[in-house]
């Protein structure tokens, strides 16, 4: 049985302002959450992880073939009515927050179209909750609000104003990020860099 109700996302209508996304609860189906939950990689840390560094079961590999395939793909660039031909794909896998996380931001402009898969199986904190804003300084001007949980997909066409962030939560926090990137290469790199730069700074005792 499919990972992902394409349909269910075939039947959304998108949202487009101030800025162009679909939200799509359940859109990992429920009886295959549990499975993909079961294989997900064993992350004990804080941090956003390229999927090539992480290893993982058979059930979560399918759920990624999934979303990298070009059914996916194809549904999203004739919702946001764009092509995605010559991009090439990014993802990376969150296990953890912590309260440094949530910053308000709109995605580098090497990222064209984010998605974010939410695999928490239930969520009761006020922090966490993805934001969509307004502008870029006011968490709680916000046009909706995404709970990262059951299988909620949140999807994205990346621009100057597509401002996001969420309240500070420290714990589990399940997220896999597909990005759709113009330059694939040079953004792993400006990710690693990153990766790099927040491992001094806790050393430091600073906070990125």
């Amino acid at each position: 049985m499919a990972c992902l109700d394409l349909e269910k996302l075939n039947q959304t209508k998108p949202e487009r302002s101030p800025f162009e996304f679909i939200i799509v609860p359940g859109f990992v189906k429920a009886k295959r959450l549990k499975e993909i939950n079961q294989d997900f990689p064993a992350i004990e840390k804080a941090g956003n992880f390229p999927i090539e560094d992480l290893t993982y079961g058979t059930a979560f590999k399918t759920f990624l073939d999934e979303i990298k395939s070009p059914k996916f793909q194809g549904i999203v660039e004739k919702k946001f009515n764009i092509s995605l031909q010559g991009t090439q794909h990014l993802v990376t896998v969150r296990g953890f927050s912590e309260k440094s996380d949530g910053n308000i931001h709109t995605d580098s402009p090497s990222k064209v179209v984010t998605a974010l898969i939410y695999l928490n199986e239930n969520w009761d904190s006020d922090g966490g909750r993805l934001r969509l804003l307004r502008n870029s300084h006011d968490i709680d001007d916000y046009v909706a609000e995404v709970p990262p949980v059951s299988g909620t997909l949140l999807v994205f066409k990346r621009s100057e104003n597509s401002w996001h962030g969420h309240k500070r939560f420290a714990g589990p926090r399940r997220t896999i990020q597909l990005n759709w990137v113009s330059n694939a290469i040079a953004d792993n790199t400006t990710y690693r860099k990153g990766q790099v730069k927040r491992r001094v700074m806790r050393w430091l005792g600073l906070h990125a």
